[in-house]
């Protein structure tokens, strides 16, 4: 009897001890998760102030350079158009360093068609083509208050195509978040001081089209974005970096393609020498302000692809309508226009929209947090 006792014993100590260690082991995996978690997170965040760096400062930057360029000068609207694009090439280095490292990986993950890519990348090109088209035409005939005001309407436009193509939730802060955008932008149009290029328009014909133009292609980008996170979604389903670079690089090549054919076609390119003799800063800031610009665009390119991928394509189009009181501001400061107080009132009902849209970004991690806790706790 003794012996059954003593066995027993040992059996039900064996037991505890095997409790105790799954116990421990369970709780070491809960808080490897919990910390896995936590640097996943950390790292998506940077990512996304990262992006909202390029794209703003970007935008800004060749927004104000695009400016710089029909006022001192410059007439082609075809290479106000090649800029916005043309400047892919300074990613191509990113090809040579995936390759070194895709040699050491065995596993790839499954890629969509070569047709499937082609038809996405040759859609989005060809429309990113006649888009930017239109923006030139409204950035070389309107006054920078009035583009950004009209260009702020991409938001509303995106917002629709996202609920349609994406289904875009909308809950209270993102809705105020895309009023206080608009409204930040809306108020621009009040501004009475003239901004330049206004003093520069030949007509009042000239202006009208430059309203039309800039309306269109506003629309034309907010369809462009809704358009390309549903690619990502759909066709592409990757999350890799290399998802980004491939659809910049390749629908901005076919987007060149199509801009030089117009460029040839419609004879502009005969006046690009004169017009570089001609342009009030000389030829040397002619060739840097054409190529700063089409390196900046680029930049900006990556941080709203970027934002696209990593959020979606309004929070993407929020950001970038944050960044359009921005131009006026800095124009202040390159081109000493007047600073009112309805710029000062815009940009900062912008930031506060943007806050909105980020807040709401913040339940969504947290209530996904909370349910990812809840599974591990059940």
């Amino acid at each position: 009897m003794e012996e059954v006792q003593e066995k027993r014993l040992q059996i039900t100590e064996s037991d505890q001890i095997a409790k105790e260690a799954n116990s421990t082991e369970s709780s070491e995996t809960i808080i490897n998760e919990a910390r896995i978690t936590h640097k996943t997170n950390y790292k998506k965040w940077f990512k996304i102030s990262l992006y909202i760096i390029f794209l703003l400062l970007g935008q800004s930057i060749a927004t104000l350079l695009g400016r710089l360029y029909f006022d001192k000068g410059g007439k082609s609207k075809w290479l106000g158009t090649l800029v916005q694009l043309a400047g892919f090439p300074i990613l191509l280095p990113y090809y040579i360093i995936t390759a070194t490292k895709q040699k050491t990986n065995v596993s790839q993950p499954k890629q969509p068609t070569l047709s499937k890519l082609a038809l996405v990348y040759v859609s989005l090109g060809l429309f990113l083509a006649a888009d930017c088209y239109l923006f030139s035409i409204g950035l070389m005939y309107l006054p920078v208050s009035t583009y950004s005001l009209i260009s702020a309407s991409q938001l509303a436009f995106n917002a629709i195509f996202s609920f349609f193509l994406n289904s875009q939730k909308f809950t209270p802060p993102i809705i105020n978040s895309l009023v206080l955008l608009t409204i930040s932008s809306t108020l621009l149009v009040f501004q009475t001081d003239s901004e330049g290029s206004a003093t520069n328009m030949a007509s009042k014909a000239k202006y009208t089209i430059g309203f039309i133009c800039t309306v269109a292609a506003s629309a034309g980008y907010g369809l462009v974005l809704s358009l390309t996170q549903l690619f990502f979604n759909r066709v592409i389903k990757s999350d890799s970096f290399k998802a980004i670079v491939d659809m910049i690089v390749f629908r901005s090549f076919v987007a060149c393609l199509a801009i030089v054919v117009g460029l040839f076609v419609s004879g502009e390119w005969r006046g690009l020498k004169r017009e570089m003799d001609e342009f009030e800063l000389g030829k040397v800031s002619y060739v840097m302000t054409v190529i700063w610009t089409a390196i900046l665009w680029k930049v900006y390119t990556v941080g709203c692809v970027g934002l696209i991928f990593e959020v979606s394509s309004l929070f993407s189009n929020a950001v970038c309508v944050l960044g359009l009181p921005i131009v006026p501001v800095a124009a202040v400061i390159f081109f000493h226009d007047g600073m009112s107080e309805l710029k000062g009132v815009a940009m900062a009902l912008a930031v506060w929209g943007f806050v909105s849209y980020v807040y709401q970004q913040y339940l969504d991690d947290f209530k996904s947090k909370k349910v990812k806790k809840d599974g591990q706790m059940s």
